[in-house]
């Protein structure tokens, strides 16, 4: 009996069984069509989901990987120094635009190579400059005079702030009362992406009769003034004289550099007595050799926009004014010891500015020259910041210095020491745009 009873008792577990392994390989036959009967249908539909969710990643990263290929490569630090990012739109006037996102991709630091033949080195010593911090957003600056409008704007992804010149007329700023026969003059012009303007930007040498009356400057006995007329592809400049009360004929040229693609403009002028240098960024625009009458007496810097102009959004930043000839070999050779103020940096980095190449190549000079002469690189910075902050600031910078010099001039590295002294040797006061910028400074001192 007991052995009947187990026969039967198996009877439904086999059957029970056999359903399972049916079901089982229905469902591996028609797949999701056939609801699930059991656990392991579910099992198999996750499974799935599982493989096309890994197959759908890999496919993600492998098409990351194949657009970073195409970026350019990363930038090495302080190799090289940065191009100026491109301008966004300008703020709304009289408001502060925001921050410009910081950007995903690396961009490459472009080389000196297009600054080669750049041989603007500025003046020893900075007489004035401008950036306009003591002024509010939206106000004129209160340093300058003008017989039109103004106003001081921030614009999205550049540093600073920035004069925006909203009406036809001129332009001064009243704290630059002299420009002697060894001056050099530097400032940064910006339009929109999509300037368009009619009128182009006049910037101006003037001897004049009264200060006090800017608005004639053209029919000053004595003036130079070059203009700035940005355009799509490139743009334009002339160039015009007036001597001892006789307007020379005046010329004309085209430049790449003032394409109005809303990168910032590097102005340079230099004047040595009678000649006159205009560089645009890289590009020497201008070299006048009777620029200037041999006996006029510059008193006054005028930027003007002729009446009449509609969409002539014309933005300046970065004055600045420096006087002395420089006399590199002399300093560092006799005197032991050549202070620039012509190697110029971004913003709380060691990444050095391409206009700084005439310096660097006057230096450089020195250094092929004289074999055996070595030197100790310093650098300085003014007072703004930590402490702490600005003595490593120094050290990268005077480093940064060594490693150009090294890799674009091939001087060798054991010629040079580096050195940094931060904030804690001024040459000028701190309570200044002038004098912060005397301070910031690279000292070349031999050994």
């Amino acid at each position: 009996m007991g052995t009947q009873l187990s026969q039967h008792s198996t009877r439904p577990i086999r059957r029970r069984a056999s359903l399972a392994i049916l079901l089982t390989v229905i469902a591996v036959l028609y797949g999701p069509s056939v609801a699930p009967a059991a656990g392991q249908f579910g099992a198999i539909r996750d499974a799935a989901r599982r493989a096309a969710e890994e197959k759908r990643k890999a496919d993600e990263e492998k098409r990351k990987e194949e657009e970073a290929k195409k970026q350019p490569p990363a930038a090495a630090p302080a190799a090289a120094p940065a191009e100026a990012p491109a301008a966004a739109q300008p703020a709304a006037a009289g408001s502060t635009a925001p921050p410009a996102p910081p950007s995903t991709t690396a961009v490459a630091a472009p080389s000196f190579a297009s600054y080669s033949k750049f041989d603007f080195v500025p003046g020893e010593k900075i007489v004035a400059a401008e950036d306009f911090a003591q002024d509010a957003i939206g106000d004129f600056p209160a340093k300058w005079n003008t017989n039109a409008s103004g106003e001081i704007v921030t614009i999205a992804g550049q540093p600073g702030r920035w004069l925006k010149l909203t009406r036809a007329g001129f332009f001064t700023p009243e704290f630059v009362t002299d420009l002697p026969d060894n001056v050099t003059v530097e400032f940064d012009l910006a339009t929109p992406p999509d300037f368009s303007a009619g009128f182009p930007l006049e910037t101006a040498f003037v001897q004049l009769a009264d200060l006090k009356k800017p608005e004639d400057w053209q029919t000053a006995s004595n003036n130079f003034f070059f203009t700035a007329h940005p355009s799509s592809s490139q743009g334009s400049s002339q160039m015009t004289t007036r001597q001892d009360g006789t307007s020379a004929a005046g010329n004309s040229t085209t430049t790449a550099q003032l394409a109005a693609n809303g990168k910032p403009v590097h102005i340079a002028i230099w004047r040595q007595r009678q000649r006159v240098r205009v560089y645009m960024n890289q590009e020497k625009v201008w070299d006048l050799p009777r620029a200037a009458a041999a006996a006029a007496k510059f008193n006054a810097l005028v930027f003007f926009v002729p009446g009449g102009c509609g969409n002539c959004e014309y933005y300046l930043a970065g004055l600045r004014v420096a006087t002395g000839a420089p006399d590199t070999r002399n300093k560092i050779i006799t005197e032991g010891k050549w202070v620039t103020h012509g190697i110029l940096f971004d913003v709380n980095s060691d990444r050095i500015k391409p206009e700084s190449y005439g310096t660097l190549k006057e230096m450089a000079g020195v250094l092929t020259e004289s074999s055996d002469l070595k030197v100790v690189i310093v650098g300085h910075t003014d007072s703004d910041g930590d402490d702490a902050a600005n003595m490593d600031l120094s050290k990268r910078r005077a480093a940064a210095v060594k490693s150009t010099l090294v890799s674009e001039f091939k001087i060798d590295a054991g010629r040079l020491e580096t050195d940094g002294k931060g904030e804690s040797q001024p040459i000028d006061k701190n309570d200044n745009p002038a004098g912060k910028a005397n301070n910031r400074r690279v000292e070349f001192i031999k050994k």
